[in-house]
């Protein structure tokens, strides 16, 4: 792939949203649209964080967004000195980790006009944690701006979205963001097209798509589930069946990692890796890092099983588009078979029904329900009646 810059500079992977690039370019041009605290809301997937992050490269920039100077391109991937980011990966954002951002935020840029603070999770904020940031943003510290990210306004503490600009993101395109695959990433067309519609725009998910093989069989296999569930047991295979499938693409990424870490951190502390034993000081930070990872495993598993039921959901959607005779595009036009079934199985009530359930299975997890309880559940309604053709 080429390594020129595209000429919309910091801008080029904020794809499929014109009308925030306009804005965001506005403020960084003219002081009266600036404010200190920034709110980047929409779906998953829809880059969220990537539009932050090009708003604090503009925002850097002597020239307003190059995307070829040192301060645009430390900015995007979070190393520059005045940009401070917070990424959680745990199930929420504590006190403490809050507090050590407001002291950063406190401080006046070392090398920029500005420092920015980023917060990728800022719906993870607890109430607590919330009214530790709340002070931050009701008195602003000179010079220094607040960028957050969420998927909705319902999702942050009413407090915090009330002292914040909104900038609202949409699904983009699915040719937007299969272009982006084969531009930034060198994807052959046809897949990029394929990963950026089986993803629904998710441009994460598109990207994993295109790239691992291992991920459309699993895809694919979640799909099948809506074709095989005739019986009791049949749904609780299934629902285990979907917690595999998660579990799966939590091993693969993130297996590798925990092992660099523990190897990074022995390293560190001097330790023998070889050792049988460790000494205290070592058990102590190894157990530390071992929490760690665990808490991350545990999000990024329910962040997969939730992806999960978006694919399956759209099994459904498919299938009542079929069966309805709609002229929209089929999610899954791969599957057809598969969705040609479904839609033999159910009828139009039965598939709404099942996206119901899905919805609720959804909701259920969120609200912290052990994901195989709410699978189990929702499974059970997701049964191909017995009138359908199997």
């Amino acid at each position: 792939m080429s390594a020129a810059v595209p000429e919309d500079g910091v801008w080029r992977d904020v794809v499929g949203q014109p009308d925030v690039v306009t804005a965001l370019q506005r403020a960084v041009g003219d002081p009266t649209a600036m404010t200190h605290a920034w709110l980047f809301t929409g779906p998953p997937g829809s880059g969220r964080s990537v539009a932050a992050r090009a708003f604090a490269g503009a925002l850097l920039c002597p020239q307003g967004g190059c995307g070829r100077c040192r301060e645009c391109t430390t900015a995007l991937d979070g190393t520059h000195a005045d940009v401070d980011v917070l990424a959680t990966e745990a199930l929420s954002i504590g006190v403490r980790e809050t507090r050590d951002l407001v002291q950063l935020a406190g401080r006046a840029p070392s090398v920029g006009r500005y420092r920015i603070v980023l917060v990728e999770d800022a719906d993870r904020l607890t109430e607590q944690s919330g009214n530790a940031l709340l002070k931050a943003l009701e008195e602003p510290t000179p010079r220094t701006v607040w960028l957050l990210c969420a998927p909705s306004l319902e999702d942050v503490l009413v407090t915090i979205r009330s002292r914040a600009r909104h900038v609202r993101l949409r699904t983009p395109p699915v040719d937007a963001v299969a272009e982006l695959l084969h531009r930034r990433d060198g994807i052959e067309p046809g897949m990029a097209t394929y990963a950026a519609r089986a993803a629904q725009s998710h441009i994460g998910m598109a990207r994993r798509l295109a790239t691992d093989e291992g991920a459309r069989i699993r895809r694919r296999d979640t799909l099948a589930i809506a074709a095989r569930v005739h019986g009791v047991s049949d749904a609780v295979g299934a629902a285990v069946d979907l917690v595999q499938i998660a579990e799966q693409e939590r091993d693969r990424t993130l297996q590798d990692r925990a092992a660099s870490e523990r190897t990074r951190l022995l390293e560190t502390l001097g330790a023998d890796p070889s050792a049988r034993t460790q000494p205290p000081h070592v058990r102590g930070q190894l157990s530390a890092l071992e929490k760690e990872q665990k808490t991350r495993a545990t999000r990024f598993t329910r962040d997969m099983v939730d992806r999960a039921l978006v694919d399956l959901l759209s099994a459904y959607r498919d299938a009542l588009v079929l069966r309805t005779g709609s002229r929209v595009p089929l999610v899954n036009e791969d599957a057809r078979a598969i969705i040609e079934q479904v839609a033999r199985g159910f009828d139009e009530d039965g598939l709404l029904l099942a996206m119901e359930a899905i919805g609720l299975a959804r909701e259920r997890i969120d609200a912290n329900v052990a994901p195989l309880l709410a699978l189990e559940a929702m499974a059970v309604s997701l049964q191909v009646p017995a009138t359908g053709d199997r």
